[in-house]
């Protein structure tokens, strides 16, 4: 059976006896000065993967509405919803919705948190990747996107690796892995 009375965890005091108090020289502090963390917004990025989602969202509706229009038009259609097919073909297009804007937003993470000793990525949906530091971290373009209606910025596809860190492709502006060692070959 359980004590029924309340057990007291002691605590560590704030103010320690100091070393010169007691006549000893004050032994050395190691102190870890914390690197300020540098964060870098990847703002065109983003601006490429939502506005591309967009698109993708506004040409699949355009698409939706053709097929239920060619549907109420045709001889003999305009039937019951379940006979015609509409109810299945607008599960499709939810389906379609859904995994084409995941796949769309998904390389194109929300910013680089740079610190000392490693890197950050926040990614869109807001899972957290640590990276080793930039100058250990190996960047291939893949493709380059020039500044336009999708992106105010000029916009670059890379993959990212390092020393015992897989391959991670992303979509980001051209500067944001600034630091990172350049490769112009495969890995």
């Amino acid at each position: 059976m359980a004590d029924p009375h309340p057990v007291r965890i002691p605590r560590v005091r704030e103010s320690e006896p100091s070393d010169e108090s007691e006549g000893r020289s004050p032994a050395p502090l190691v102190s870890r000065v914390a690197r300020p963390i540098e964060t870098r917004p990847n703002v065109a990025g983003a601006q490429r993967a939502v506005r591309l989602a967009v698109l993708f969202l506004v040409l699949l509706a355009a698409l939706y509405v053709g097929f239920v229009v060619y549907d109420a038009s045709r001889p003999g259609g305009s039937g019951s919803p379940e006979a015609n097919g509409i109810l299945v073909f607008t599960a499709i297009f939810a389906v379609f919705a859904v995994v084409g804007v995941v796949y769309t937003l998904t390389p194109a993470p929300r910013r680089l948190e740079v610190g000392g000793d490693h890197v950050t990525v926040v990614g869109r949906w807001g899972r957290r990747r640590r990276l080793p530091e930039l100058g250990t971290l190996t960047v291939r373009i893949v493709r380059r996107y020039r500044e336009g209606w999708l992106a105010s910025k000029p916009v670059v596809l890379l993959e990212v690796w390092g020393d015992d860190t897989p391959v991670r492709g992303y979509l980001v502006e051209a500067e944001l892995f600034e630091g990172a060692r350049a490769s112009s070959g495969g890995r």
